[in-house]
């Protein structure tokens, strides 16, 4: 082999590879030629990146607020299809480009303000004792598919963005004159005449042949179209289903009981306050005023230094033990002389002392049961998913393992990947990540035992499949009838009002074309923005059009869904002044608000630009577990906002 490489080296083709290399170094450096531009990030901002997890699990809180909204489960797939990733990813890149660019401009969270908003989240502190719990943190965090860095860093880039937000808007007044362009379009007056054309006003179109619906059928083929469904087969395995009637142990029952007493028991509580101090004599002067009833705060103020509150806390929730000791041994109203904590002297006060209760085997058996029941349930339904499994690996289909195993399947569909029947109701007894499993499925295929949490297993089979198509015409013949039967009664509907209109337009009055027509004029005046939500006379298509519109424009517009109007915009008048000044103070911080918003999602914008910020589409999809984009089909965007990873 080595004498094989030293012959190569000698050839033409390794002095042509290695001319190349030299070349290259020359041209893009040693590190570029080695370093590669390959990533798995999704969205790269200056310093910062969001990685391909990070990105899964925003996407899936997305998805679970879309599922929320619409009130039945969305998939990956048609979250994606409905444009989620894109959108996602972009808000995603501006949000960090802002987080970096106010990291570079020097404005960053201290330690001490972080630690403030993270004593706001009840979920990071112990029931118990009310201390904050490190390991309970990261516990919730790692629930929630975070690490402690990248929580804090989302943190910090709030409270940054609020102190700024703070700074922009405290003081910011847009100029009187913008206000008083808005109050001049808000309060300007109009009058509009019109009159109706309804069905009636024209002959009633042929029925349609049977090319004609074939061809409307063909028109309107993505909005009639039936989604796939599908026929499954569920066998599921579910701790509720076997807890009621499972016995609890007596002697487990008293032996859980004695392991917690102390964390099911309430422990005392008080309400004290603590003011530092530097010696002891400092620590009787201040223990004089507070027996002579002087505010806590002000005294503390006096001293130069804050007063600690704790307010209906267990000892255990007071840092300095030696403080904590001194404060539970006094009585409600009492206050201590100097005491030396770990920290430094201090003196105290207890407002209020709530007593602790202990608890009783009888008080809490219900819950210990329960707990009992719902642990054994798990090992029940572990042990029923392994008898199942090994069934399963002995040849057994899903039908067969589940009687074997003494678990009973359900058939389901059919159903659509969102979870809709044939009819477009909710089909019941299938989730999220059933329905996922199944659409990965062939017809027939049959899925592995698969986790859905808290304890819950399930495997799924392909019963039928039926493709997505469109209906028998005959089947919604009638449909397309009354459908092509109105379109076309509305074009007619339209030539007439764009002759009628014109026919103003050359000078006819508009109640002499409204004669001609067999219609009435409506007269409508004093039409401003203000009344105009709560004005019944024109559709939002006519308003629309008659506040774009100068004095003397014919138009037509939309009355109802099966009525047009032609109107004419007979006057434009301008407020009253006195009218124009009020308006101009009311409007005054709703406009100053507007213009804060647009300031901020500039500042936004520009920071995006500024650090070149970079989306990796593909990255996103990679994340989601989705096929990669076809070339050529990805969207085009700016060379500062997107680039896709090679």
């Amino acid at each position: 082999m080595l004498s094989a490489t030293r012959q190569f080296a000698k050839s033409w083709v390794a002095a042509l590879l290695i001319g190349l290399l030299i070349v290259s170094f020359a041209i893009f450096g040693v590190n570029d030629v080695f370093k590669g531009s390959f990533t798995n990030n999704v969205v790269e901002a200056g310093s910062r990146h969001v990685s391909g997890p990070d990105f899964r699990r925003e996407f899936d809180n997305f998805r679970k607020s879309a599922e929320e909204q619409a009130k039945r489960p969305v998939t990956t797939e048609e979250a994606v299809q409905a444009g989620l990733d894109k959108r996602l990813m972009e808000e995603i890149a501006t949000r960090e480009s802002f987080g970096e660019m106010l990291s570079k401009v020097g404005v960053r969270a201290s330690d001490r303000l972080l630690e403030g908003e993270l004593r706001k989240i009840p979920a990071f502190f112990n029931a118990i004792s009310g201390a904050f719990d490190k390991a309970l943190y990261q516990q919730r965090l790692q629930e929630n598919g975070l690490t402690p860095q990248r929580f804090e860093t989302l943190m910090r880039d709030q409270i940054a963005e609020s102190h700024v937000a703070s700074a922009m808007v405290n003081g910011l007044r847009v100029p009187r004159a913008y206000t008083a362009l808005a109050a001049i379009a808000e309060t300007e007056a109009r009058d509009v005449s019109y009159f109706v054309i309804d069905p009636r006003t024209v002959p009633q179109p042929a029925a349609p042949t049977e090319a004609q619906l074939d061809g409307l059928m063909k028109e309107m083929a993505e909005r009639i179209r039936r989604p796939e469904f599908r026929v499954v087969t569920v066998v599921s395995f579910n701790p509720a289903l076997v807890a009621a009637n499972l016995p609890v142990d007596e002697a487990e029952v008293q032996k859980r009981f004695d392991f917690r007493k102390d964390t099911l028991s309430r422990p005392e509580t008080r309400t004290l306050v603590q003011i530092p101090v530097k010696d002891a004599a400092g620590a009787q002067a201040v223990a004089g005023r507070l027996n002579a009833g002087e505010d806590p705060a002000a005294i503390a103020k006096s001293l130069g230094v804050n007063a600690i509150t704790y307010a209906d806390k267990p000892q255990s929730a007071i840092p300095d033990k030696r403080v904590g000791a001194a404060a539970f041994a006094l009585k409600e109203g009492q206050v201590s002389g100097p005491v030396q904590g770990e920290l430094g002297m201090a003196v105290v006060k207890v407002a209020k002392v709530t007593p602790g209760q202990a608890v009783t085997l009888d008080q809490v058996r219900p819950q210990i049961e329960a707990e009992l029941r719902k642990d054994a349930a798990a090992e029940k339904v572990y042990a029923l998913s392994q008898a199942y499994d090994d069934a399963r690996q002995e040849g057994s289909n899903l039908v067969d393992a589940a009687k074997k195993a003494g678990v009973p399947t359900t058939t389901v569909g059919p159903v659509t990947q969102s979870g809709q029947g044939q009819q477009g109701q909710p089909v019941a007894g299938l989730t999220p990540k059933m329905l996922e499993v199944a659409y990965g499925l062939p017809a027939g295929g049959e899925s592995d035992v698969q986790d859905a949490g808290e304890g819950q297993y399930f495997a799924v089979r392909v019963d039928k499949i039926i493709p997505a198509a469109l209906p028998p015409l005959a089947e919604i013949k009638p449909e397309l009838t009354r459908f092509w039967m109105m379109r076309e009664t509305v074009k007619k509907m339209q030539a007439k009002a764009d002759d009628l209109a014109a026919r103003v337009k050359k000078g006819e009055s508009l109640d002499a074309v409204a004669a001609s027509a067999g219609a009435r004029v409506v007269h409508v005046t004093g039409l401003d923005r203000q009344n105009a939500a709560q004005s019944t006379a024109l559709s939002r298509d006519g308003l629309i059009k008659a506040f774009n519109g100068k004095q003397g424009d014919v138009f037509t517009a939309e009355h109802t869904q099966f009525a047009l109007v032609v109107a004419k915009l007979t006057a434009v008048r301008a407020p009253e002044p006195a009218a124009i000044a009020r308006l101009v103070e009311e409007v005054r911080p709703q406009m100053t608000m507007a213009f804060f918003r647009d300031l901020g999602a500039s500042a936004r914008r520009a920071a995006r630009v500024e650090l070149k910020a970079k989306v990796y589409p593909n990255n996103a999809r990679a994340a989601l577990g989705l096929p990669p984009l076809e070339k050529g089909k990805e969207e085009a965007a700016p060379a500062a906002k997107t680039e896709t990873a090679k």
